[in-house]
């Protein structure tokens, strides 16, 4: 019978899948059902820098427009929404043994040194930095924008002493090298990758709306093509994968990359965390019918390097697949 074990950011996990974060983290009842169902970990429901900011901001429009009065309330609502943080990381540890990992989302280092403090010591196994910096300023270069995530992991990694993950945006000049960088600040893992709010216009009341909050199977293609090269371009870094998979085929694709755990969202919304079990007996049939008694008897054998045409990665083939349709 295979085995399914693997390990994640120093994690000893009975899978590789983990439930991403999102609202599903968020209630300890569908945390305990995604332990039922085989879940190897789960990333809780993030804290929003965003969202503190903005909370600070409807309190101050209903009261005084002082800077001060905003500092105080902008702390206020900090350390409330700390607290329900902490006490769900709390929760989570009692009613489950699968390690729970922390999401903190920010664009900024104020004050989440602290936090990240204060997270830990509620119990966190890891922590996941999810950093989002939308890169709309013309002054800005690239460079300096990845100086301002540098900047803000380096500052948390050295205040806590839990394994620190960052799922990683999708717009960068050389991913490879961001993540070099990265893994030299103590970084132990990275995301890939942030699926951010898309907005979309309705043309017929000229208002702005959502695009879709789903992912879909053919998102998995591009974190797909950046989890073959750099599980072999940065050694010693963990990764785990995430957008778009929704279903068994989709998660033994990123493990033949090079993926050491796959992370769920979507797919759990739309069918149920019914489709953790579905997954892990589907993956498990699949390696006795090849062979494969671990899960690192076949992780990587379709990466960058591993492949006879590593050049299949690259946008290079391109015109090789498309040159003949007019």
């Amino acid at each position: 019978m295979a085995k399914l074990e693997t390990k994640y950011l120093g994690l000893s996990l009975k899978n590789p899948i983990i439930v991403s974060s999102s609202g599903i983290t968020g209630s300890i009842e569908k945390i305990k059902e995604a332990e039922k169902q085989g879940a190897a970990a789960v990333v809780l429901k993030s804290i929003f820098e965003e969202q503190i900011n903005y909370e600070a901001s409807n309190y101050q429009k209903q009261g005084t427009a002082d800077t001060e009065a905003f500092d105080y309330l902008q702390g206020y609502v900090s350390a409330n929404n700390l607290q329900k943080h902490i006490n769900l990381i709390k929760d989570a540890k009692q009613a489950v043994s699968i390690p729970v990992i922390v999401s903190i989302n920010c664009h900024s280092d104020k004050k989440w040194i602290d936090f990240a403090q204060q997270l830990q010591l509620a119990g966190a196994d890891a922590l996941e930095l999810n950093i989002y910096i939308v890169p709309d300023d013309r002054k800005k270069t690239g460079s300096d924008i990845e100086k301002q995530y540098y900047s803000i992991v380096k500052k948390i990694v050295k205040q806590i002493s839990i394994p620190v993950s960052v799922k990683l945006s999708y717009h960068f000049t050389n991913t490879v090298n961001v993540v070099d960088n990265l893994k030299g600040l103590g970084v132990k893992g990275v995301v890939l990758f942030n699926r951010f709010y898309e907005p979309d216009i309705n043309i017929d009341t000229f208002e702005m709306t959502s695009g879709s909050v789903f992912s879909s199977e053919t998102d998995m293609r591009f974190p797909l093509r950046w989890t073959a090269i750099i599980s072999d371009q940065v050694s010693a870094m963990d990764i785990s994968t995430s957008t778009g998979v929704h279903n068994a085929k989709g998660l033994i694709k990123l493990l033949l990359a090079g993926a050491d755990t796959v992370q769920l969202c979507s797919v759990l919304y739309q069918k149920g965390l019914g489709e953790i079990a579905l997954m892990l007996n589907q993956l498990e049939a699949w390696m006795d019918q090849n062979g494969f008694e671990t899960i690192d008897n076949f992780r990587g054998l379709m990466s960058y390097k591993s492949i006879s045409d590593p050049a299949v990665y690259q946008r290079s083939q391109f015109m090789k697949y498309f040159s003949n349709f007019e």
